[in-house]
């Protein structure tokens, strides 16, 4: 008798087993969504630690460095993005607050929209740009930024070497900052070929899109042309930004106290006779100027720009 009871209980506390966990399987979310709410919505104390020599310490409108790693509205995670880029990052994590209900959605959207991402990452140097990110985040709300970077250590070292070698001959400290920005763009166009089998045909034989093309191979597509002028820019110690449109992207530069486009690729045209032209068409204007220019591939999201956006 008593084996039949102990038995039965066994066999009922099994079978309650497994309906509690069937009933966790199909309730999953929810259950995690109120573990989430009630017993793991602490705060937890996120730092971003250390910056590579490549940040830059200064904001812009769009974006703004932040020491607030617990967003509470959207422009907290765009800054938080910013931030960690920024910093020369490969991997960060955080957490969304309970107060901010809409904080992985929100955070979804964004790792979902690359070109949002893409303008983000128009506002680091370029050396900390990435070519890859991926966002991973759980219903706890745990949210990590992986970013693969664009430039490799062993090309910033042979780039820096040869900016310097060739910053001397291209900027005089005498000289206006038109007069030097015209120097150095002047050289890069004169040294370098559109890279038209890359965007054309995507036949890849140069690192045409980064600044190391232009600079040791001698062919460039948007990309390089305005890495590498960025490059130059920082050594000048000329602040700047790059600007981007669905298949194009350009620098934005700060003489004085206002943003001008400057954009190598379009002064360096694809002709055809074959030869090789240097052009001014695009160098230091404002953005009427520009748009009344060309509105096709410089058409840009100007509301993520909004530096530029002075001179509408």
């Amino acid at each position: 008798m008593k084996k039949t009871t102990v038995f039965i209980k066994l066999m009922f506390t099994c079978g309650l087993f497994l309906v509690l966990a069937g009933f966790i399987v199909i309730r999953e979310d929810q259950i995690v969504t109120l573990l989430n709410k009630y017993f793991f919505a602490h705060k937890i104390e996120v730092t971003l630690g250390g910056k590579n020599k490549y940040y830059r310490d200064y904001n812009f409108k769009f974006v703004q460095n932040t020491n607030n790693f617990q967003p509470r509205e959207y422009q907290d995670i765009l800054n938080i993005y910013y931030t960690v880029i920024n910093a020369g990052k490969n991997s960060f994590s955080f957490y969304c607050p309970k107060e901010y209900e809409d904080c992985v959605d929100d955070i979804k959207a964004l790792a979902n929209d690359q070109s949002l991402l893409s303008d983000i990452n128009n506002y680091v140097h370029p050396y900390n740009g990435f070519s890859h990110i991926e966002t991973e985040y759980d219903s706890l709300g745990k949210v990590t930024i992986n970013i693969m970077k664009s430039y490799k250590e062993e090309d910033i070292i042979q780039i820096n070497n040869q900016i310097d070698e060739l910053y001397p001959t291209l900027v005089n400290e005498n000289a206006t900052p038109e007069d030097n920005i015209r120097n150095v763009h002047d050289y890069i166009i004169n040294h370098t070929k559109y890279d038209a089998s890359r965007s054309d045909e995507n036949v890849v034989k140069y690192k045409s899109d980064i600044a190391y093309g232009p600079l040791f191979e001698g062919f460039g597509i948007c990309g390089g042309y305005t890495d590498l002028m960025e490059l130059f820019l920082e050594k000048m110690g000329i602040r700047s930004f790059k600007v981007s449109s669905d298949n194009h992207i350009w620098n934005a530069v700060l003489i004085g106290n206002r943003w001008y486009h400057l954009d190598l690729t379009w002064d360096d045209p694809v002709a055809s006779d074959g030869k090789d032209y240097l052009e001014h068409g695009y160098f230091l204007i404002n953005t009427p100027t520009l748009l009344a220019s060309e509105k096709t591939q410089h058409n840009f999201n100007i509301k993520n720009y909004p530096e530029l956006k002075e001179e509408a």
